[in-house]
């Protein structure tokens, strides 16, 4: 029987190539240290069909270093070619996100410092990239790289921004038409700013920002997620880059029924599910009225289970169990909105 166009998934891909409808999603963690989020086909499968239907276009993952070469020149590919081909089969498209060290080869034997030899790394980036070319485009070097959580130690983002440069060239030598992105900055304008006086100026395709508000705090929270990226888009300008989009590959809050007992995320009380639907809403209305932001990913797409041990496991559009929250649907209708209304960003 042939296909309609409604489930083909090369329709459905050039659909979503536009849709700035992103989510960030751990779907390689089967390890015991995040509690074998995704352990089997069925799980993912579920994950992604439920990703579709409620209008997903992006998907940001993780393409683990210690899951791809776990030892010096052996690589394995296995567990991401298949997310890969699970992916494309709805159409869906991929945020590679390019990560952290194995201990073989980390500076300090811990996966949250910087490489002690860029070579190696730039080795297991240009593998991959190799690898999927054709089927991922877009790359994102490390993850908030001017956080200690993430790199040990802080030195301004100067060993950061050398290491961007470094397979920022060796990935376009692969693949000319991949994009690539500056690892999620956390910690706001200065980091922004840091980028771009460590000389990273050509040498990111897209400027590549997290930001958190909590709901709870009152009005000027929605106002400070707008504000951001017009600041962010005022240090680009500045340096000459103001061709480039941004992209926000993550915002979000918790989402926490009364009943549950968890600890507060680091901006204070959680917020509960109710909230965090109206949360939703809130933030791709504000964040689609700036031409300049691309691309908006929600983080996450699943509750994960005490991985945090306080909010942040709540912070999923689904529950653990993937039962859909209040936060799915607002999602969804989101999608919905931004879908009928194309030719304008703006939700209606």
């Amino acid at each position: 029987m042939q296909k309609t166009d409604r489930n083909d998934p090369d329709v459905l891909s050039r659909q979503n190539l536009e849709s700035p409808f992103g989510i960030l999603e751990f779907l390689p963690w089967n390890h015991a240290w995040n509690n074998f989020k995704y352990s089997d086909d069925q799980a993912l499968e579920k994950a992604i069909s439920l990703m579709q239907k409620a209008g997903v276009g992006w998907v940001r993952l993780d393409f683990l270093w210690e899951d791809i070469e776990p030892k010096e020149g052996n690589f394995d590919f296995a567990k991401y070619d298949n997310i890969v081909r699970l992916l494309k089969a709805k159409g869906i498209h991929i945020l590679g996100i390019l990560h952290y060290s194995t201990e073989w080869a980390s500076a300090c034997g811990k996966w949250n410092c910087p490489p002690k030899d860029n070579a190696v790394f730039i080795n297991y980036v240009s593998k991959v990239i190799n690898r999927f070319k054709g089927q991922v485009k877009h790359w994102e070097i490390w993850n908030e790289p001017d956080s200690y959580t993430y790199w040990q130690p802080q030195d301004g983002l100067k060993s950061y921004c050398q290491l961007l440069k470094e397979v920022y060239l060796a990935a376009k030598k692969i693949d000319p038409d991949c994009k690539i992105l500056n690892g999620g900055l956390a910690n706001g304008i200065s980091s922004v700013n840091n980028l771009y006086d460590n000389g990273a100026k050509g040498y990111f395709d897209i400027l590549n920002v997290h930001f958190f508000q909590n709901p709870l705090s009152g009005k000027n929270s929605i106002a400070a997620v707008g504000a951001f990226p017009k600041l962010a888009y005022k240090i680009m300008a500045r340096n000459g880059d103001g061709d480039k989009k941004i992209w926000i590959t993550e915002i979000g809050c918790p989402g926490v029924k009364p009943k549950i007992k968890t600890d507060n995320w680091w901006l204070g009380a959680n917020p509960d599910e109710a909230r965090q639907a109206g949360w939703v809403k809130a933030v791709y209305s504000e964040l689609l009225k700036n031409q300049q932001v691309e691309k908006i990913f929600w983080a996450f797409f699943r509750d994960t289970k005490k991985h945090w041990n306080n909010g942040v496991d709540y912070f999923g559009l689904l529950r653990w169990d993937f039962s859909k929250k209040p936060s799915f649907y607002a999602y969804q209708k989101c999608f919905k909105l931004w879908k009928k209304n194309k030719g304008s960003s703006l939700l209606k």
